[in-house]
């Protein structure tokens, strides 16, 4: 039975030190919702009075996430901000945002995990609204989205492994958010 996706959870981010290695992976306490959305450009060659050729290139990959909460030292290390020595997030305008993998599960209906990771990208400032309690809560969550690329090393952006395939191994998925999940080379 192949599962129906139902859930997301273990949402973590690894800061990416060249094209080649990343730091230890970072766990994002409360994933909410993911969205990606790759992009992709098409065109198509006409001769002889019809189509002959088409070609489609990869373009970038907005990437959404809504979660719990993002800790100050989180938003620090993905967006490039510092947390001063009285706790204080200071955020200048020559800060840059790092490039950053993205990994998390989806659990699927059959109860098995889908896993993935994004190996490239860098996130945007966050929207920052606040409001007042009232007689019924009302949870703010945080919202935050970045574009992500393919790899310069290798062209990957993305890995994603389903829990119940014969070949991904339980080894493999306790491993996960251990570190970044490179391929072996052939």
């Amino acid at each position: 039975m192949a599962g129906v996706q139902v859930g997301l959870k273990d949402l973590h981010f690894a800061i990416m030190k060249d094209d080649e290695t990343y730091e230890t992976p970072e766990k994002i306490a409360g994933a909410i919702t993911a969205k990606i959305s790759p992009s992709s450009n098409t065109e198509t060659l006409y001769a002889d009075d019809g189509p002959s050729e088409t070609v489609t290139s990869l373009g970038e990959i907005k990437v959404e996430f809504e979660v719990k909460d993002i800790p100050l030292d989180i938003q620090a290390k993905l967006l490039g901000h510092t947390v001063n020595s009285d706790g204080v997030l200071i955020k200048q305008a020559s800060d840059t945002a790092p490039y950053v993998a993205i990994g998390f599960k989806s659990k699927k209906s059959n109860g098995k995990y889908r896993y993935v990771w994004l190996y490239k990208g860098k996130f945007e400032l966050p929207e920052q609204e606040y409001k007042t309690m009232e007689d019924k809560p009302a949870f703010q969550t945080p919202k935050v989205s970045g574009t992500f690329v393919k790899r310069d090393k290798d062209g990957l952006w993305q890995a994603i492994a389903d829990e119940d395939s014969p070949n991904f191994t339980s080894e493999k998925a306790a491993s996960w958010f251990t570190s970044v999940y490179e391929p072996p080379v052939a």
